[in-house]
């Protein structure tokens, strides 16, 4: 295949690899944020079998279709290349099992090969696309990958050979709790005055969803990582997705960590931004006989693209000569833009200056709050975690950004939960129609805490409570206090984090009096599935008041274009930059006022502060349910 000089007029585009938890996919955004390409791959999971009935969803709908059509990724004989749906379901016959594997209560866990094995073929249906579009004759100027960026799923620990570059076990997810008793150990044996200053250096509690648990618990458990380990011979290798990925993707094998994925381990030292020793004495770990990527920014040159070989990895599946050809276009592009997700959610969503703050609901929600180079350390329950890190800009913002991060645990489900327990809608879709039929809760308060309370509350014996409800309530009026039990909460994260920041807990309230001074937040930058319905960011607004105006993402895919950010910036030459600066960012993605996508409290100041009260009232009942019994 004849390769097209660089030197050619091109139009640039970024090429985002973006690993989520149940799906891998690959966007090809233009500087306009356009997504020129996108294909998605759903993995097929060990409890994806057979979907409860009740899950009638226009996405179960989609993928049910997509399994009758029996529509592989890897055929018998490769790659298939006639890719025309931009979302696939991961074919079991077709590759050795499951990427998503639950072998046990609380164990989820992924395979890394198959996880880089979707990524290139993702990568690989994009580039199919742009050829498409490049081959349209009455296109002038073709279309021309600068730079590729990679977001990924934090925390989720791998461990593979140096030599062969196998993964010696799967891998551990984020959401993994099989560490709990190694967790409860060190809770146990460690006094609060060191917790304390763990609490400074990491900015995390101990908890089961960081990093280190999990390779302690390889260590610990893994026969054959724990004869490596003993050897010391330099063959063991550990790393999070973005580590993996990027070693596998490129020429060099860069054995490197991103900023924002390092902060989730445990080991870093947030000051410094590399290992410390005294953290990893913490988890018996010895840096000399397990190789730890070396600690990067989030936005530089890591190294140059090369397809893998993934035969070598154990995957069986062939690669036709043809994807390998496709490949081959973009070799040497430059990898130089990495974020966990959430991070890359933050700059996807232009919240770059301190004070801004993204919200995501997904399943739950995860909010960040740009604290610039401050590194808060909070009081009130929320993570202290790097935001990015963009060495190649100028000023303040070639500078780490830190963030706040506080999380919870019902979003989204709660929808499905009144779906498919209840019974009160169809479709996901219909809770906001259902909600509006009313003006208020009728005061009803749902407190969604099915799990517990997360941030500031963490009350893990609190239980989901439905409080108010007379023979005057309806359907309408529980979906409406399950929507509000959602903002609720992100309104009390928000206060968290601003009273963290030097603000008063009552700052929402505050602001409304005193206009003239710096608002600690002025607007809540949100994306995810709930924010796709105008209803709920209605009440979100209402409920946080005028003070703070909701924003809803232009662009949807805000993890991916994050990722897709920080490589387009990360040329030292301004003149070389898919963007110059975050002003040009903001400039050619959101050039226009989209006023159909912010939201302003219309609610009375005094209604919002009676059901506010009412709120944390019923916080209160639900609290220590469970140790009532």
């Amino acid at each position: 295949m004849v390769r097209r000089s660089s030197n050619a007029p091109s139009i640039p585009v970024v090429a985002t690899i973006d690993i989520g938890t149940t799906s891998a996919r690959c966007i090809l955004f233009s500087q306009e944020g356009i997504e020129v390409a996108k294909h998605q791959i759903e993995y097929s999971t060990t409890a994806s079998e057979a979907p409860a009935e009740s899950s009638n969803t226009d996405q179960f709908r989609r993928r049910s279709s997509l399994l009758r059509h029996n529509e592989p990724i890897f055929t018998a004989e490769g790659i298939a290349i006639s890719i025309t749906d931009d979302v696939e379901i991961e074919n079991n016959a077709a590759s050795a099992g499951p990427t998503l594997r639950f072998p046990q209560p609380g164990w989820v866990e992924c395979m890394p090969v198959h996880i880089l094995a979707n990524a290139v073929q993702c990568l690989v249906a994009c580039l199919i696309t742009l050829r498409k579009i490049n081959q349209n004759p009455a296109l002038k100027i073709k279309y021309r990958v600068k730079c590729i960026g990679i977001a990924n799923m934090r925390e989720t620990t791998v461990v593979w050979s140096r030599k062969t570059g196998k993964p010696l076990s799967a891998g551990i997810t984020w959401t993994d709790t099989r560490t709990s008793e190694i967790v409860q150990h060190l809770e146990k044996m460690t006094d609060d005055d060191r917790k304390e200053e763990l609490k400074q250096k990491t900015g995390l509690p101990l908890s089961t969803y960081f990093s280190a648990a999990k390779l302690r618990w390889l260590l610990d458990n893994d026969d054959v990582i724990r004869e490596e380990y003993e050897k010391g011979d330099g063959n063991l290798m550990f790393g999070t997705i973005d580590t993996w990925l990027i070693y596998h993707l490129t020429k060099e094998k860069s054995f490197v960590s991103d900023v924002t994925n390092a902060s989730r381990t445990y080991f870093m030292d947030l000051e410094t931004k590399d290992y410390d020793d005294e953290l990893l004495e913490f988890w018996d770990i010895d840096p000399t006989k397990i190789m730890l990527p070396k600690i990067v920014s989030s936005s530089e040159f890591y190294g140059s693209f090369v397809a893998p070989n993934l035969s070598n990895l154990g995957f069986h599946n062939r690669i036709t000569q043809e994807a390998y050809d496709i490949l081959k276009t973009i070799w040497n592009v430059p990898i130089c833009g990495c974020l966990g997700d959430q991070s890359a959610s933050l700059v996807g969503q232009m919240a770059v200056q301190p004070g801004s703050a993204k919200c995501t609901y997904g399943t739950g929600c995860f909010l960040l709050y740009n604290t610039g180079g401050r590194k808060l350390i909070s009081e009130h329950g929320t993570l202290t975690t790097i935001g990015y890190w963009f060495p190649s800009l100028e000023g303040d913002d070639s500078k780490p950004h830190y963030a706040l991060e506080g999380s919870i645990a019902v979003a989204g489900s709660i929808i499905q939960w009144l779906r498919d327990n209840l019974k009160l809608i169809e479709n996901a879709k219909d809770i906001g129609p259902l909600a509006s039929q009313v003006d208020n809760s009728g005061g009803v308060v749902f407190i969604p805490a099915f799990s517990g309370l997360y941030a500031p509350y963490w009350d893990g014996g609190a239980r989901g409570s439905i409080f108010g409800m007379t023979q005057y309530t309806s359907s309408s009026h529980i979906a409406r206090a399950a929507l509000e039990g959602v903002c609720f909460q992100v309104r009390a994260i928000l206060r968290a984090m601003a009273s963290d920041a030097g603000a008063s807990e009552d700052f929402l309230e505050e602001a409304l009096t005193k206009q003239n001074e710096k608002k600690p937040l002025s607007s809540l930058a949100v994306d995810g599935g709930m924010s796709k319905a105008d209803e709920v960011l209605q009440i979100q607004a209402d409920i946080l008041g005028p003070c703070v105006t909701v924003k809803r993402a232009a662009i949807s895919e805000c993890t991916a274009l994050g990722a897709a950010i920080a490589a387009g910036v990360s040329f030292k030459d301004p003149n070389e930059r898919v963007w110059k600066d975050f002003d040009d960012v903001l400039a050619k993605l959101h050039g226009e006022d989209d006023s159909d996508n912010k939201f302003v409290a219309q609610l009375p100041d005094n209604e919002r502060r009676r059901i506010w009260k009412r709120w944390e009232s019923a916080v209160s009942r639900a609290k220590g349910w469970l140790d009532e019994e």
